[in-house]
């Protein structure tokens, strides 16, 4: 039997340059594990927290 995913496949639109910056930003370009701490916190989950932003982009040169 195939493998499984635990959850269904759901699709967002999100813009092309947020996505890639989400990418680059969250911790090991995991974007799925940032979108479920933010959906759990909204939702108001119990012990959801609000995840942590990253610094500030880095100033163009």
């Amino acid at each position: 039997m195939p493998d499984q995913p635990k959850t269904p496949h759901r699709s967002v639109r999100i813009s092309g340059e947020d996505w890639a910056d989400l990418a680059a930003r969250a911790p090991r370009g995991d974007r799925a594990a940032v979108l479920k701490e933010l959906l759990a916190w909204y939702l108001r989950r119990p012990g959801a927290k609000l995840p942590d932003r990253p610094g500030p982009p880095p100033a163009a040169s």
